[in-house]
C-alpha cells in the first residue's frame, strides 16, 4: 500500500508517540476512486470536520486534504479501475497519558489500495461483539475500530463475508463495515443513529433514493427478529455501494428487485 503523507516523508516518520497509534485518537474516511477520480470528496471532508468537532480536534486543512486524496490513486499506481482511498487524521503527539497538548499538531495522510467489487452478494453471521450505543465513538469513524475487527474475524471464522452487530440493548446496529437496511412490505427500514450507528454517506444516498421511489423510510430500533419477515436485506458503504445479503447465520434471505433499483439511483 502506497502512503501519501501530509509532508513528503515515508510513513515511518510518523512518530511512535503519535496519539492515533497509541490511543486511537483520530478519525478516518474511506473514499472510492474510479479511474483516478475520487467520489464524494466534499461530503467525506464534511463528515471528518464534524467528527473533529465532537472529539475536540481542529478540522484538517481542506485544501491539503483534497490534494492528498486526489494524488493517492496515481501515487499508488491505481489510476485505472476501482481504488479505495483512506484519509487518516490523528491528534499528533504530545500530552502525558490521556491528556492532549493544548494545541494539537495533527497528522494527516492518505493511502490507496485496490477496492473490493461493488454490489457482490454477501453471507453474514450475527457477531457476539456488541456495539456500544452510549459511546460517541459508535457514531464516528474513529481510529479505534477493534470491535469491528473482532466482529469481522468472527464472520471469517464462520466462513462468512460479513458480521451484523447488535448493540448492548439487543437492537440491530450495523455490519462490521457498513450500514444495514431491510425491506419489509412497502417500508425500507434501517437502524436509528442512536443505536450506535455511523451516519454513512451511502446510507444517506440510499434513503434519498428510496424517497424518490416513493418507498417509506423508517429509522428504527429493532431486534434481529425484524429481519425474519424482510423481503430483502442489504448493506451499504462507500466502497461496495449496495450489497445484498444472501444469507444470515446460514438461513437464505429473500431477493427484491427494488434493491437493484435503489443501488442504481444511489450511485
Amino acid at each position: 500500500m502506497t502512503v501519501v503523507p501530509l509532508t513528503a516523508v515515508p510513513l515511518a516518520a510518523v512518530p511512535l508517540t503519535d496519539r492515533g497509534l497509541l490511543l486511537g485518537d483520530g478519525l478516518f474516511e474511506t473514499l472510492l476512486a474510479v479511474d483516478g477520480a475520487v467520489r464524494h470528496v466534499e461530503a467525506h471532508l464534511d463528515r471528518m470536520a464534524a467528527g473533529c468537532a465532537v472529539l475536540g480536534l481542529p478540522a484538517p486543512d481542506r485544501d491539503r486534504a483534497r490534494a492528498l486524496v486526489a494524488d493517492a490513486p496515481g501515487a499508488a499506481g491505481l489510476a485505472v479501475g476501482r481504488a479505495a482511498v483512506r484519509l487518516t487524521l490523528t491528534a499528533g503527539s504530545g500530552g502525558r497519558g490521556l491528556d492532549r497538548p493544548d494545541a494539537p499538531v495533527l497528522e494527516l495522510f492518505a493511502a490507496c489500495a485496490p477496492a473490493p467489487p461493488a454490489g457482490a452478494p454477501a453471507e453474514a453471521v450475527v457477531a457476539s461483539v456488541r456495539r456500544n450505543e452510549g459511546s460517541p465513538a459508535s457514531r464516528l469513524k474513529t481510529l479505534a475500530y477493534l470491535d469491528n475487527v473482532l466482529a469481522r474475524a468472527q464472520a471469517r471464522a464462520a466462513g462468512a463475508d460479513e458480521a451484523l452487530m447488535l448493540n448492548n440493548r439487543g437492537h440491530l446496529a450495523c455490519a462490521s463495515a457498513g450500514n444495514l437496511f431491510w425491506l419489509d412490505g412497502g417500508v425500507l427500514a434501517t437502524p436509528a443513529l442512536d443505536c450506535g450507528v455511523l451516519a454513512g454517506l451511502a446510507r444517506g444516498r440510499v434513503m434519498a433514493a428510496a424517497a424518490g421511489l416513493g418507498v417509506e423510510v423508517r429509522e428504527v430500533r429493532a431486534g434481529i427478529e425484524a429481519l425474519a419477515t424482510a423481503s430483502a436485506v442489504f448493506l451499504t458503504n462507500s466502497l461496495t455501494g449496495v450489497r445484498p445479503l444472501a444469507s444470515l447465520d446460514g438461513r437464505a434471505l429473500g431477493r427484491d428487485p427494488r434493491v437493484a433499483e435503489l443501488a442504481a439511483r444511489a450511485g
